[in-house]
């Protein structure tokens, strides 16, 4: 599929950011300092079909995520697209809505490596590196640029990059266990 170069480049970064944290912050002010977007956008995602219900509404952290972003002042739309989307969602299933509703931009996608370490396992992943470029942001624990290059020999489009930012070992996961176990996380969170 042809780029035209004349559309505004968009991020796209996906998540339930539940809690949103430092981690994703250093993400988001990467993708802004960069130079390559015209605009950075949350996807505050309902639910990921790969994942367990969350306890926290999407509403919740919708708010959540417009009030950290607020806070920190970084220049980031917040979207709740999802939100009106039919389920089940997908992310190739947003990403071509998003094409069509917007026309005028071409939308990038933005993940971890740890979520392209389990790409397979996405709904029509194949037509997603075929259809739209993704950014990678690195993980511990993944070979990221190993990542990108075994999608890229798979994909006819070849624009799965790595993003070369610093390495954030901070995960949802971690801040939601550890306040679990009583422990003060809230150094981690935005």
């Amino acid at each position: 599929m042809a780029v035209d170069s004349h559309k505004s480049k968009v991020a796209l970064f996906f998540g339930s950011f539940n809690p949103i944290h430092k981690g994703h912050y250093a993400i988001l002010k990467y993708l802004c300092d960069c130079g390559y977007f015209e605009s950075v956008r949350i996807i505050v995602s309902p639910q990921n079909p790969l994942k367990s219900p969350l306890s926290t509404s999407k509403e919740e952290r919708l708010k959540e995520v417009s009030e950290a972003i607020a806070r920190c002042g970084l220049n980031v739309e917040i979207s709740d697209v999802e939100f009106h989307i039919r389920r089940p969602l997908y992310t190739i299933k947003t990403l071509r809505y998003l094409r069509i509703h917007e026309p005028e931009n071409e939308h990038i996608l933005i993940i971890g490596s740890d979520n392209l370490a389990i790409l397979d396992k996405w709904h029509k992943w194949e037509e997603l590196i075929n259809e739209f470029e993704i950014w990678v942001y690195p993980r511990d624990g993944f070979d990221s640029q190993a990542l990108c290059d075994k999608y890229n020999e798979i994909s006819s489009l070849k624009k799965i990059r790595l993003i070369d930012s610093q390495l954030c070992n901070i995960s949802s996961t971690m801040i939601r266990e550890g306040e679990a176990k009583g422990e003060d996380m809230s150094k981690l969170k935005l």
